[in-house]
Order: structure tokens, then sequence, then C-alpha cells
């Protein structure tokens, strides 16, 4: 579909909406082609899936060639996704088609792995009279594992090897670039899996955010855009307390619980520089006694990551006592009587700001943070930090919504406010929306792992759907995705085989539309047919396999495939070609010419149908060759039990009656003694009368021998009949 560029702005194809509608303008998708303008000519046509293939072409010609810069290219082509969201754009500017495949195939042995478990506690389920597989004990363990599984094939925020020197004025560590993908699945795996942090929920919820801080929004501000950006502003500035900057990043810091960010910026203060001018004690010393404060802060949890500063305490009672002396060592700063001898006021402000902070005051928190997210875990941290439930939360949530509105929805924040609503329908839809089929497919299992509504929401076989569930439905799409690609139809089978009704059928539809070109192509589809017992599937492949070799030429390769299948049809009909063949002619030449066709069908006989006249044939032109040169004694004795075999065999064609004993003429002459008996000859005569007599058909088929053929192989069986009666005692 080539098309012309258009004049009007530079767009391919000028876009006008009809008149008197307000019709929303279409969709946009950046194409990077790397082609320098002029651009002269553009096709699009369909590739795999829901693939567009763009082609942009340079204006030919040589004064366009003459000019152009040695590194400048004539044309590219790319490929746009088309099945991709506006918001799932991003996660696919994330995470390129190599890192998005590794997930992929990483990913089917833990799904494997998990239906394995599910089908066995299944049976174990249905004995007990449970009425689903949740209800077992172990359960959320196993899914526990597997979203761990999952998790870490996603990545690690700090997987990243640390410096050999750091910076000592660096803010944010050098870490692996967070996705929108992990950030989510992280979600899931807290609210709905891993019930180990259900004491400690709101704190689990603020190590997620000081990870994914960055994928909150691209338009308005965060705790980490602000620190970014201080961070690249550090290395000019000499006196960081007098930049309001530095006060606004610490005072964002504090707020989320980024407390050891807090610490090593608070060092950064130019009191505790050892060439002072000015006598600055008194202000090293309220800096030092606020970052203090901050390293102790209690935390209601069981241990912190290496690193991270704060007092855990595992048991409520423990948590209160320790918050209540904190609390009090903070107030008391406040109030003393240190500040009015504090003359520098940047810092006696930002110094009080921080502990207002830790106070709860809800007005500092709120001007301290950018996104309602960021309130919402500096509640958890200084106001309410025994939120518990997903009520209490969610109402919480919409009250930080309202303080701090968000005018961009990265998917992160859409998915949390389901999960918080008890929402699965909502949950699935983002998920579907934001983070594309993967994701769904692989995340339903932690939606149901303890949730009774969401098991039947995701199992419940729906007749709008043609009887599908929602979890078959979405894995079959998912299975559609992945066979649209040839470097991943491979692992679909995967998920097809875990769809109960219609995964099969539509298994067993892939398996038969790969191609059959490339012989180790068939063998892994014949693999998948092994594993997944559709040994019906694997004959049609190797019949088709069969076939398509036949007709290219590829006899032999042709012929295995048929034996392998068993096709005894075709094979008796590929033997009635080569009747033909070899029938119209028995010179030695034409024989030979078919000879490597019979090597190639193997020694079993039996699996060749119509092809065992073949093989006796040729053992029978050897065995005579043999008889002829007088290489061996037994030779002729040999060749002439295999011509009283395909004499008396029905399967050999008539005619080749003639040939066959024209060519043992010189046998049935060996002067020193017959080596055919009366029986055996008169057998043969028989044969020959038959042969007469069938010439007088219209339909019979006259071979390429002499005329005298017949008179003389008539002599010499004559001949060797009178002999052997004479040598019969």
């Amino acid at each position: 579909m080539p098309g012309m560029l258009a004049d009007s702005g530079g767009a391919i194809v000028p876009f006008s909406g009809e008149p008197n509608h307000a019709a929303p303008p279409p969709p946009v998708r950046p194409i990077r082609h790397g082609v320098a303008p002029p651009i002269f000519r553009v096709f699009v046509s369909w590739s795999s899936g829901n693939l567009l293939q763009v082609a942009c072409l340079r204006p030919p010609g040589p004064e366009e060639s003459g000019g152009r810069g040695a590194e400048e290219v004539a044309g590219s082509v790319v490929e746009v996704n088309l099945a991709v969201a506006n918001g799932s754009a991003e996660v696919e500017q994330e995470i390129d088609e190599a890192e998005m495949r590794r997930i992929e195939y990483g990913s089917v042995p833990a799904f494997a792995l998990l239906q394995s478990r599910k089908n066995a506690l299944a049976d174990a389920a249905a004995m007990q009279h449970m009425h689903s597989v949740s209800e077992h004990a172990e359960w959320w363990q196993y899914v526990l594992q597997y979203s761990k599984t999952i998790g870490k094939l996603l990545g690690s925020p700090d997987s990243l090897p640390g410096l050999m020197i750091e910076d000592p004025r660096a803010i944010l560590k050098v870490r692996e670039r967070p996705t929108s993908l992990k950030a989510a699945w992280e979600l899931l795996e807290i609210f709905y899996v891993d019930k180990n942090l259900h004491s400690w929920l709101p704190e689990r919820l603020v190590d997620w955010l000081a990870d994914y801080d960055s994928l909150l929004t691209k338009t308005d501000g965060t705790v980490y855009c602000k620190l970014s950006n201080f961070q690249k502003k550090l290395i000019n500035l000499q006196v960081v307390e007098n930049d309001p900057d530095y006060w606004n990043g610490l005072s964002a810091a504090l707020s989320v619980g980024w407390l050891d960010v807090v610490v090593n910026m608070l060092r950064f203060h130019g009191s505790y520089q050892l060439d002072q001018m000015d006598n600055r004690e008194t202000e090293n010393g309220l800096v030092e006694a606020v970052a203090v404060l901050v390293s102790t802060m209690p935390r209601m949890r069981p241990d912190l990551p290496t690193g991270k500063l704060g007092q855990c305490c595992t048991s409520r009672p423990d948590f209160i006592k320790a918050w209540e002396k904190w609390r009090g060592q903070v107030s008391k700063l406040e109030c003393s009587a240190f500040w009015i001898q504090c003359g520098h006021q940047k810092t006696r402000d930002g110094l009080k700001n921080l502990l207002h902070i830790m106070m709860g005051n809800i007005k500092d928190l709120t001007a301290a943070t950018s996104h309602w997210l960021e309130l919402f875990a500096s509640h958890f941290l200084y106001i309410r930090p025994f939120t518990v439930g997903f009520e209490g939360m969610h109402h919480l949530a919409q009250k930080c919504i309202q303080l701090k509105p968000s005018f961009s929805n990265s998917g992160l924040t859409g998915l949390l406010n389901g999960i918080l609503s008890e929402n699965p329908e909502v949950v699935l839809v983002e998920c579907t929306k934001k983070f594309g089929p993967w994701m769904v497919t692989h995340s339903m299992e932690l939606l149901a792992a303890d949730n009774e509504y969401a098991d039947i929401m995701l199992h419940e076989e729906r007749p709008n759907f043609g009887g599908l569930s929602i979890e078959e439905l979405h894995r079959l799409v998912y299975a559609q995705v992945l066979s649209s690609h040839s470097l991943t139809w491979q692992i679909a089978p995967t998920y097809l085989s875990s769809c109960l009704n219609q995964g099969l059928g539509l298994l067993e539809i892939l398996l038969l539309k790969q191609p059959i070109q490339d012989n180790r192509q068939v063998l892994k589809t014949l693999e998948l047919c092994r594993l997944y017992e559709l040994k019906n599937v694997s004959t049609n492949i190797m019949k088709i396999a069969g076939i398509y070799h036949w007709k290219h030429g590829r006899k032999g390769t042709g012929v295995y495939w048929f034996q392998q299948a068993h096709d005894k049809v075709r094979l008796d009909r590929i033997a009635q070609q080569l009747f033909e063949r070899i029938g119209k002619s028995v010179a030695d030449d034409n024989f030979k010419q078919w000879e490597g066709l019979l090597e190639l069908l193997g020694s079993d006989i039996g699996s060749a149908g119509g092809l065992e006249f073949l093989h006796r044939y040729r053992d029978f032109k050897r065995s005579l060759q043999q008889a002829l040169e007088g290489r061996t004694g037994e030779a002729a004795r040999q060749t002439v039990e295999f011509l009283i075999q395909l004499m008396r065999n029905p399967s050999t064609p008539q005619r080749f009656w003639l040939p066959l004993l024209h060519d043992s003429v010189r046998l049935l002459n060996c002067k020193p003694c017959p080596l055919l008996n009366v029986a055996e000859t008169t057998l043969l005569l028989n044969k020959l009368q038959e042969l007469s007599m069938a010439k007088l058909r219209p339909d019979f088929c006259t071979n390429h021998l002499p005329s005298h053929a017949l008179s003389s192989v008539r002599l010499a069986l004559a001949s060797n009949l009178a002999r052997a009666i004479l040598e019969e005692p």
C-alpha cells in the first residue's frame, strides 16, 4: 500500500475529521525510521500478528545519491505494533522485544509448575470434597513461590553491582532501571499473595514506593525527580544550605521515608566542613540532632534492608512505646532554646520543617510531597502507622487524591486504586489496558490466590464467551500473540494445553500450520505432539511433510516421512509409480536410477506397504549380479530362491514376470546340475503360460524386451525340466 508524502505539515496522510462532527483525534504512533529527509515514498503492509511494516524511502536519482553522506541510508523498514494501547506503549518502550522474549520464555517453567501443582491439588480437593484449590493451606505458598520466581525474572532494582569508588556526594544510588511491569507485579504480590506482609503492609508499600517512585508520572513532579534534578545541580553548589532546592529535597525525601537519603544529604551541610570562618557549632549540633532523630525513627516491621535506617519493632506494644519516646524527643528538640543561637535562617527554617514532618503535620506533608501516592505513604509513616484493611486504605487514598490530584495515570495508580477498592474487575482491566496479555495471563493466579470472589469471577464459564471462562479467554489471547511470532510459537502450547475447553483444538491447529520445509522444524513440532499426546496430529504432520518433499523432488525424504506415518496408501501409490517407471524398461541402468530410493526405504519392509516387491526385486538383482560374476558358489542358488519367492508372491506385478525369467535364462541353462527342481520349474512354466494368455488382452503392458525373449525362456525352462527329471531318484 504505497503512499506519496503529503505537503501539509509533513504528515504522510493528512487527517481531517468529518464536518459538523467533533471526532477524537486518531492515535499517533511515532516511527523511528532513521531516514534523513526528504522521504519520497512510504510503503505500508501487514506483517505477522498485529505488526505493521512501514518502509520509508528517499528519492532516487544521482543528484540525491551524490550529495548523500556515507552514513545516510536510502531507506528503512520498521515494525509498528498496533495491538498495544496508549498506556501499554510506555511498557513496550521500557522493555525491548529481545528482553520481552526472555521474560516470556523464562516464565514458562514457573507457569507450568504451578499448573501441575494446581491439578494435583484439584484432584486432592475432589477427594476431600473441597470447593476450590485455594482452600488448601499450602496453595498460597505455591503461588508465592511462583510470584517470586516471576519477580526475579522481571529484574531487581538493586541488581547492579556497586561502583569501585563511590561518590560521597551521590544522593541516589545507581541501580537497574525500574519497569512498570515489575512494579505492577510487586503490587499484586504485596496485596494478594504474601500473607507474611499483613502485619506490616503499610511499610511494605513504602518500600515499593522507594523503588518505583520514578514511574508514577511523567508530567507531574515526584520526590525522585526533585532529588535527580538537585543531584545535577549539586556539583556547582558551594554552599548547599543556601539553596532552597536542598531543603525541598530533604523534606520530600523525609516525607516518603527515605531516611538514608535524608541523613546523607544532611551531611552535605556546610557546618560539617572543618575550614569554617564562623563559629557554627550550635548550627552543626542542631543538624546532627535532626540526623540522629531521623536515623532512629521507629518502624513497624520485622527487619530493614541493608543500608536502610530506622528502629525496627516487631510487635505493636513495642512500637507504641518506641514511637511515644521518639515523638517526645522530636518535640523536645523543637522547643529547645538552641534555635535562638542558630544564626543561619535557612538552616533553622529547614530543620524545623523536617521536625514538623516527623511530628505528622499534614500541611507540611502535603507541601513536601508531589503525588498523591507519596502523600499516601507519608500518612503511614507519620500519621496513621496502624492502618489496616483495604477499606481504611482506600478511604485514605481517596482523601490523598483530593489533596493531591494527578492529571496523568501511569497505570500503576489505577492498578492500586483497583486493588484498594477490592475490585478484581478493575484490576484485570488495568492490567489488560496498560501491561498487555503477558501480565494478564500470569497475574490471574495471584488475583485468585486468596480471594474467593476473584476465583469465582475468573473461573466461571460464561455463555457470551462461548462457554469459556475469563481466565481461559485471556490465556487463549496470549497464546495467539505467541503463535504469531516465529520465535515464540514453541511456548504457546504450554498455555493452550491449560485451556480445557478450546485449548487443545487450537493447539492442533497451531501445530498443523507450522512450516514443514525444514526437517528440524518438523522434528520440533513432532516433539510437541509427543509431549501433549497428539498422535493423530503427529501422523498428519508427517504425511504433510512427506507430500511436500515428494512434490519438490526430494523423493527419499518424502518416503521417509510416509514410512514414519505408516501411510501405506501413499506408499502403495509411490510403488505404483516406481513399477511404471521401472516396468517400462528393465534395463540395469534404468533400475539403478531408482535403486538409491529403495536404499533409503530402510530394512523394515513391512512398513513400506506396496514397496515390498521392489525390495525383493532389488535383492534379486544384486544376487543375480554376484551369481553371473561367479563370486560365490551359493549366489546362484540364492538367486533362484529369490526368483521363486518373487514369482509366488501375489504382490509381484505380472508385467515383471517375463523380465525376471529373461534375466534368469543363464542360470536356467546352468550345465553341471539344474538349479530348479521339477516343482519349481513347473511353477515357472505355469506362470509363463499365464503370461502368454495375458498377452491377448488389450490392456497388457509390453516390456522393452527382444521379440524372442518368450521363446528363450520357454526353451530354458523345458531344458531345465528335462534335466531335473533325470536328476530325480
